[in-house]
């Protein structure tokens, strides 16, 4: 027998992402702050370490975030990353093939991190509205 349950109310069993601002907000702090003590600490003038620290930043923003976030959240990143860590420090420039690598670079870690996070949270949404784990077919 079939038991029909409304998934609209109650409990939600796949958590709402955060808001689209919220996470570029985040973004925004996350890469001034970031970015910011890594020059700090000698980081300036060396792009691949801010690069990594901003993927994964990006990343961690995409596991709470909506898919429509990634581009904002990559771009944001990027201006800190081509404005702050690499000199002259608050010159906007694009390289060509070096900007457009590291604004694909940090699309694909804020995707990666929306995707794993969708992922994670379905496979738990099942396991949460299917009572009593797997059910085989036919019911004993």
């Amino acid at each position: 027998m079939i038991e029909w349950r409304r998934l609209s109310t109650g409990v939600r069993p796949v958590p709402d992402p955060v808001a689209t601002p919220v996470i570029w907000g985040g973004a925004f702090l996350g890469a001034l702050v970031l970015v910011a003590t890594l020059n700090f600490f000698g980081g300036h003038g060396r792009p691949m370490f801010a690069l990594v620290a901003l993927s994964l930043l990006a990343a961690l923003l995409g596991l709470c975030a909506r898919f429509v976030a990634a581009p904002g959240t990559a771009a944001l990143c990027w201006v800190f990353l081509n404005g702050f860590a690499i000199p002259p420090a608050g010159h906007l420039s694009w390289a060509g093939d070096r900007d457009a690598g590291w604004l694909a670079c940090l699309l694909a870690a804020a995707i990666a991190g929306t995707a794993l996070a969708r992922v994670v949270n379905a496979r738990a949404g099942y396991r949460r509205i299917t009572p009593f784990g797997h059910r085989s077919w036919p019911p004993e």
